[in-house]
């Protein structure tokens, strides 16, 4: 999301904010509605808080939030959205008053192929989506598959390590979240298909991620059209458009999966469709097989996949990449990191093994402190209101959309000490974890809408992470010392370094 988009927005936003506001008066005035709103900024103060910022609405919703309170109104073209940064008013909003906060903003680009009407991510809380939620928690991330599938999660960090390994023969300079990105696509990849769909070093077999990255790309700039939909038919930035493309590949991409799979079974009689290690497509192939009794269909499957590997990849990539910089930047808390992983290891001659997480607990404090202060999504996933509901002695509209702003709560000097400082010290001995009961730390949210691969997405974090630090030392590249790293952050799906992290490895 880049500071031209924000700056388009705002022309369009200035001039049809005049005709929307007097509209929206009239109607209001004239059906009899008195709508207690929160306080917040004109829409004029809004704009040039932005301009000033670029890419860091979080941030500026934090700025406002300090003079308009925790929970607060902004009106920008015909969409009212309320914005929430505190715990006890997040908490009400997305677990108190869960089923009336438990709606979906649709943004104009997820209606590319109707994946809206398929998406776990977007559909509200209806049949479809208990069905879907139920899907992916009995065939992906269940107890049982998780445990199926820790195989192919150790195989891919071996083939991270193995290249990061070669990097260091080559000396060769390393883009941190590019490969972790790598890795994490190939976890999943492996775990629904049983292949790898990215590769470290070759162009050839990139299609599916430049594919993604594209899609992404076009997903992360803000839309004119979520905020005025009268010009939807016009779509005047053409994201729509290009989006259509993009989305359509990865369609057909996963098509063809599909298809080479039935065709795989139906031609090979030695084929077996019912082992427990099958892959997540297998188990869902012979759940459609079952045709009165299947939930979904095969369009369900391509779009919930998807859904997946987007929601999968970025987020857990992202928070990665902050993590490593943090350490590059605090070389002490590295040391610390690292001597406790050798004590696990000192006698064994092995790999870190996801059994050993409960056993780091400074490794787990230095991901929960990467996760408060650089949330993978800053806003949360958005909410609706699906009715008028009072919060706070205000009214929340129907159709409002709620933002829980995480990143202004994983900051606040009320609730956090020294709050921009990286201090992982800070979750030793205390209990306080990521999986939604804690609502002053929620960056996988809360509620029935909780990131439902929270567990994989924990094992993931701690294991390349610790992989990485204990078997290599790291150098940024250049003359640029670790106090003079950018640190800077910019809002795009996820919360983003706005420099991507290259660094050179030193095998230990």
């Amino acid at each position: 999301m880049e500071f031209m988009d924000y700056a388009i927005y705002m022309l369009f936003s200035l001039f049809f904010f005049i005709c929307i506001y007097v509209a929206t008066i009239r109607s209001h005035r004239r059906v009899g509605i008195n709508r207690r709103l929160p306080p917040g900024p004109n829409v004029f103060s809004f704009m040039k808080s932005i301009i000033k910022l670029g890419n860091k609405p979080h941030e500026s919703c934090a700025v406002f939030s300090k003079r308009y309170g925790p929970l607060m109104t902004l009106k920008l073209g015909t969409k009212t959205t309320i914005v929430a940064s505190s715990p006890d008013i997040v908490k009400e909003f997305i677990y108190t008053k869960d089923r009336s906060f438990s709606g979906r903003p649709v943004p104009d680009i997820s209606r590319v192929a109707d994946h809206y009407k398929s998406s776990l991510v977007l559909l509200p809380t209806g049949d479809k989506w208990a069905k879907l939620r139920r899907m992916t928690k009995e065939y992906v991330f269940s107890v049982q598959r998780l445990e199926v599938s820790e195989i192919v999660r150790m195989e891919k960090v071996q083939e991270l390590i193995d290249h990061v390994n070669q990097c260091c023969t080559d000396r060769k300079l390393v883009q941190i979240g590019d490969i972790v990105f790598t890795t994490i696509l190939n976890i999943l990849s492996n775990i629904f298909f049983s292949m790898d769909l990215a590769r470290y070093d070759s162009v050839s077999s990139q299609e599916f991620k430049d594919m993604m990255g594209a899609f992404m790309g076009i997903c992360e700039k803000p839309s004119i059209v979520d905020y005025f939909p009268i010009l939807r038919a016009l779509d005047p930035q053409g994201l729509v458009r290009r989006g259509k493309v993009y989305f359509n590949k990865l369609l057909t991409f996963s098509d063809k999966i599909i298809d080479q799979r039935l065709q795989t079974r139906l031609n090979s009689s030695s084929y077996n469709v019912t082992a427990s290690s099958n892959d997540v497509l297998d188990l869902l192939l012979n759940n459609l097989d079952q045709k009165d009794e299947c939930e979904f269909n095969r369009s369900d499957i391509i779009h919930l996949f998807l859904d997946l590997f987007f929601a999968g990849t970025e987020t857990t990539s992202s928070a990665l990449e902050w993590a490593m910089a943090e350490l590059i930047h605090n070389p002490e808390k590295m040391t610390r990191a690292r001597v406790e992983v050798s004590e696990i290891l000192k006698n064994d001659n092995r790999n870190l093994k996801e059994s050993d997480i409960s056993r780091l607990p400074y490794l787990s404090a230095i991901i929960k402190e990467t996760l408060r202060l650089y949330p993978p999504l800053a806003f949360l996933g958005p909410r609706k209101a699906i009715h008028d509901v009072a919060v706070q002695g205000f009214i929340m509209p129907k159709n409002a959309e709620i933002l829980c702003n995480v990143w202004a709560m994983g900051r606040d000097p009320d609730i956090w000490s020294d709050p921009k400082v990286f201090k992982p010290e800070r979750f030793l001995n205390v209990n306080i974890d990521y999986k939604g009961q804690d609502f002053e730390f929620i960056p996988f949210g809360s509620g029935r809408r909780i990131c439902p691969g929270l567990n994989i997405a924990h094992k993931m974090l701690h294991i390349i992470l610790g992989s990485l630090i204990y078997m290599f030392d790291w150098k940024l590249a250049g003359n640029t010392s670790a106090q003079d790293m950018d640190m800077e952050g910019k809002i795009g799906i996820t919360l983003q370094k706005k420099v991507p992290l290259m660094a050179i490895p030193i095998r230990l």
